[in-house]
């Protein structure tokens, strides 16, 4: 029997902007992020990204400096608030239908996305989605830190998180299906059996003649 597993990266796949950005403005926005430069910095990091050439641990030092102070608990709640306010708001039409059919029908989901696993989670509770992987970090006095704990969901990690979690899995999949817009998720699209791209960046598009692959206009 046929049991297919659906994979997403998250970032704009199921949401139309990246989440991490929309994350790093509200904070602006709160006050909590007050160097006069954070959001350049984060526009530059995240262009780095785009063209597959940012260093993970340069992103997390960066952006998780604001954090480090602040109790975890008051973080989650702030990301609860970015999330309704800021991130819902952003989900394609497509991914919302495509989401509820996958529920209606039964089938599993999980994102796995190279953001940090405490925006990953609050995303995919609320669009519907029960299992999510995101880079975990390592905590200390109920406090964040922007050391990485395992291995990260970045690039090929993103396939060793998954090949983790389904060895961790009490089911068995027949096929995994896997939704990304991004080249650093070439080694996962490799990876499983259906890739399908959604407004790819022009890196991934030279790798779409692939017959398992599709690409997706979404908007």
């Amino acid at each position: 029997m046929s049991r297919p597993l659906y994979v997403f990266d998250m970032d704009e796949t199921l949401i139309n902007a990246d989440c991490a950005m929309l994350w790093n403005a509200f904070l602006v926005e709160k006050g909590i992020a007050t160097a006069p430069d954070f959001l350049t910095e984060d526009q530059r990091l995240m262009a780095l990204y785009t063209k597959g050439e940012m260093r993970m641990e340069d992103y997390l030092q960066f952006s998780m400096a604001p954090l480090l102070e602040m109790p975890k608990a008051e973080v989650l709640a702030l990301v609860d608030e970015c999330v309704d306010t800021h991130i819902l708001p952003r989900q394609f039409p497509q991914s919302k239908t495509l989401i509820a059919e996958l529920n209606r029908d039964g089938i599993d989901m999980v994102i796995i996305s190279a953001s940090v696993t405490f925006l990953v989670e609050a995303v995919a509770r609320r669009i519907g989605i029960r299992h999510a992987l995101g880079i975990d970090l390592v905590e200390h006095n109920q406090k964040l830190t922007s050391q990485i704990l395992g291995v990260p969901s970045y690039r090929e990690g993103k396939v060793t998180r998954l090949q983790q979690w389904l060895a961790d899995s009490i089911d068995n999949y027949s096929e995994v299906h896997f939704f990304t817009d991004s080249i650093n998720d070439l080694p996962l699209c490799q990876h499983a059996d259906f890739a399908y791209l959604v407004n790819p960046c022009e890196q991934l598009v030279r790798h779409a003649d692939h017959p398992n692959w599709q690409v997706l206009h979404w908007g």
